[in-house]
């Protein structure tokens, strides 16, 4: 167990690559109530949000989900999210646990009259099922006959006198689920899991192994590879910013920054041949020129390489660029590679 963002997480229960290997062949269970979760309520919350956030809120759906930024003034990264339309006058907002309390204070900032915000933080738990099973299993762990609602979709499900609200969403890179319920029965509803899903290859998974899967997937850790320095469009994630609207923080640095060009990029590597385990900071060069430095950057269980992130100049981030990653006092060929590195079987 560990600090994490002020909550005491598992790095691991049998074994990080035990657990890493079930998600991608089976199925893992994660314990996320460490995620951050603000409820925006009223007849105005999904006008207001999509003035403050990157993406677009107003042409969300009920019942679906989206990927989407808080941002600065300057465009920068305040926090990466997703936003939860469960009715049409009601959002929940999942942010990440280092961010949940500016990120609250951001959006009082600007309050809406006919918006309420309610910080859920320690009131309600969320569970997250991922891998190739995650589907089967369903049904089965929580005695319902409906089925998981299609990619991004959100259901509301009862469950011991309380509801549950399940999203197929997920940061792994596999199939799966995200349950969100009350605090109060997240043992009961963690034990179900388990105890239903064994028959399927479930295994409680922990930090360890999410972030190995992430990073396979190209999934970006906030404080790692977003940042208030860090923009969408750097990061990739252009499609997760409406530039067609007319407000929200950033807009017009966003739009100069794609008028006039990158400067960097956020890259995916992989090592040519065997090397120790990458981790963030380590340097990367070019023709013996340091060009930037790894964001993330860990062991492949998946690849069976060590593979990494890292922002660097457009021209050295186009596929099959050969550079160098220095470990220690050694230098190992890695080779750029289109995201994500790892991508689950059609």
């Amino acid at each position: 167990m560990v600090d994490f963002a002020g909550w005491q997480m598992p790095i691991q229960y049998g074994g990080i690559l035990e657990e890493h290997r079930a998600v991608r062949t089976a199925a893992g269970l994660f314990d996320i109530s460490h995620m951050g979760q603000i409820l925006a309520a009223g007849p105005e919350a999904a006008h207001w949000l999509h003035r403050v956030l990157s993406c677009d809120v107003e042409g969300l759906a009920p019942a679906h989900a989206r990927y989407g930024f808080l941002l600065n003034d300057q465009g920068g990264v305040l926090d990466d999210l997703f936003v939860y339309r469960t009715a049409p006058d009601q959002i929940l907002l999942v942010v990440n646990a280092s961010r949940a309390d500016d990120d609250y204070a951001a959006l009082q900032r600007n309050p809406h009259p006919e918006v309420h915000l309610d910080y859920l933080v320690g009131r309600t738990a969320g569970l997250a099922v991922q891998g190739p099973n995650a589907a089967a299993l369903f049904p089965d762990a929580l005695g319902h006959a409906r089925p998981l609602p299609p990619r991004n979709g959100v259901i509301s499900l009862p469950f011991e006198g309380e509801q549950l609200l399940v999203a197929r969403t997920g940061y792994t890179g596999e199939d799966g689920f995200e349950i969100f319920a009350p605090a109060s029965i997240a043992a009961l509803l963690w034990d179900r899991l388990l105890e239903r899903g064994a028959p399927h290859g479930l295994k409680p998974c922990g930090l360890g192994a999410r972030d190995t899967l992430r990073m396979e997937a190209c999934y970006p850790l906030y404080g790692n590879d977003l940042s208030p320095d860090i923009t969408p469009l750097e990061a990739g994630f252009s499609w997760a910013v409406d530039l067609a609207k007319p407000e929200f923080p950033g807009r017009t640095p966003l739009l100069r920054q794609r008028e006039q060009g990158l400067s960097r990029k956020w890259t995916a590597l992989r090592i040519d041949g065997k090397s120790p385990p990458l981790r963030a900071h380590y340097p990367v060069f070019s023709d013996g020129r340091q060009v930037g430095e790894l964001s993330s950057g860990t062991l492949s269980p998946t690849l069976g390489a060590g593979i990494g992130l890292a922002y660097l100049p457009p021209d050295l981030a186009k596929p099959g660029t050969r550079l160098e990653i220095g470990i220690r006092d050694q230098r190992f060929p890695a080779t750029v590679h289109r995201k994500p590195l790892y991508q689950r079987p059609a």
